[in-house]
């Protein structure tokens, strides 16, 4: 795995060359392409450009917060923003920062330190014997460096106090040569393609127990001056997910997307809600329970005969990810997605720990006739493809979020059914 605990895919720059590459005209949406259960390889007709209307915004409450699907910080599409409120601990001294991405794949809000105002001045995280932390953050395609910072963290009427947070800062120390080889540096918000990352996902810390037994690689580092060394870290000093750390609404979150046509939408609106069934507008209702791997957060899943035991439900990837000889790839440089002729009518069944099957219908469509027809477009529901997975892993990104309500409980935290962690739809 390319990160201590989990199978994350982070795609951010691999599309820019497909939307360079675009002409025509944009803000196209269709009618869905129908989906039949039993359906792995049928095709339809590409869909014909309609336009696509989101709807309206619902009634703010103190524990959701908008969501928007936008050309945001670099024009990459299927990337759910959110505003978040860092402030110095205990004061108002605050900045908001609009654009993070809302991340289901990953634990811990990262932020740049390029947009923290002088005003806002956030304490450094020591460990026992007074080092100062660093964390070098990695993902398939590249990695993040920066402090380990306390600040309040505020989203809606929810907040975290004192909490651990990454701010990336690519001039923090010197960055250690394991760091760097991990791949891409994402130290900017256009190589990053968002001003943060909002990781709400079902674990409590982002590396959790594995980083406090040993010190692992490319992971927390102990700085002084331009000398930083790997080291283990006590859970209680990693960077965290603000979600268990709220007052209330603790014990999860929910991603809420309305569908979309397949020819994609400029922008969409959606929310995202904290806790599971604490407040009426959070109930779990007839949503399906997949359980995950309480070490890594994976489950299974099965399509065409081929099972992706490393499977994720992840809002921060921006397609479907997995690798199958079933569908065409792209001709580089595009080669991160499929093209199929025409769009691909797919099952397939995903397997909880618990035991929940769950089947599932999608659409795959080719990327660069779509780029090319919706140019513009911000949402785009057919993309899938095989970047940088490997054979186990399925990545249900973004366009598995259309059209649902997605849950993460996070583990340890009491739910209407049991303990976290798990998904559910």
């Amino acid at each position: 795995m390319s990160y201590q605990r989990s199978f994350l895919l982070r795609v951010f720059a691999i599309l820019i060359s497909l939307f360079l590459a675009a002409c025509g005209g944009g803000g196209g949406g269709g009618s869905t392409p129908t989906s039949t259960s039993n359906s792995s390889s049928s095709s339809t007709s590409t869909p014909t450009p309609t336009t696509n209307t989101a709807p309206a915004p619902q009634i703010p409450v103190a524990n959701a917060a908008a969501v928007t699907i936008d050309a945001g910080v670099s024009g990459v599409p299927n990337m759910p923003f959110v505003s978040v409120t860092v402030c110095t601990p205990g004061t108002t001294q605050c900045q908001t920062i609009d654009h993070v991405l809302v991340d289901t794949g990953s634990w811990g809000l990262r932020v740049f330190a390029s947009q923290l105002p002088a005003s806002v001045a956030l304490p450094q995280e020591t460990t026992a014997t007074g080092g100062a932390l660093a964390e070098c953050m990695q993902f398939f395609d590249g990695y993040t460096w920066g402090s380990v910072r306390l600040a309040d963290v505020q989203i809606s009427g929810e907040k975290a106090a004192s909490l651990p947070i990454q701010v990336i800062d690519p001039n923090y120390s010197a960055i250690p040569q394991d760091c760097k080889n991990v791949g891409a540096a994402r130290n900017t918000p256009s190589t990053l393609a968002a001003n943060g990352i909002l990781g709400i996902g079902v674990f409590k810390h982002d590396c959790g127990f594995n980083c406090v037994q040993q010190a692992i690689p490319a992971t927390y580092y102990t700085c002084a001056g331009t000398t930083c060394a790997s080291t283990a870290l006590a859970e209680a000093l990693q960077v965290a997910n603000p979600v268990p750390y709220f007052a209330t609404d603790n014990n999860g979150s929910l991603l809420v997307l309305p569908a979309i046509g397949a020819g994609g939408a400029k922008t969409v609106s959606g929310q995202l809600v904290f806790g599971i069934g604490t407040q009426s507008n959070n109930a779990l209702g007839s949503a399906q329970v997949i359980a995950v791997s309480p070490s890594n957060g994976t489950f299974t899943t099965v399509q065409n005969g081929t099972t992706y035991s490393k499977s994720i439900i992840d809002s921060g990837s921006t397609g479907l990810f997995f690798q199958t000889s079933a569908l065409p790839v792209c001709a580089s440089p595009n080669n991160a997605y499929y093209c199929p002729t025409s769009t691909q009518q797919l099952s397939a069944l995903i397997q909880g720990v618990n035991g929940v099957n769950s089947s599932v219908t999608f659409n795959v469509g080719n990327a660069v006739a779509l780029s090319q027809t919706y140019s513009g477009d911000s949402a785009m529901p057919l993309f899938a493809g095989p970047a940088f997975v490997t054979s186990a892993v399925f990545d249900w990104g973004l366009p598995f979020f259309y059209g649902r309500t997605v849950y993460a409980a996070v583990e340890q935290q009491v739910t209407p059914v049991g303990l976290g962690p798990y998904l559910a739809y």
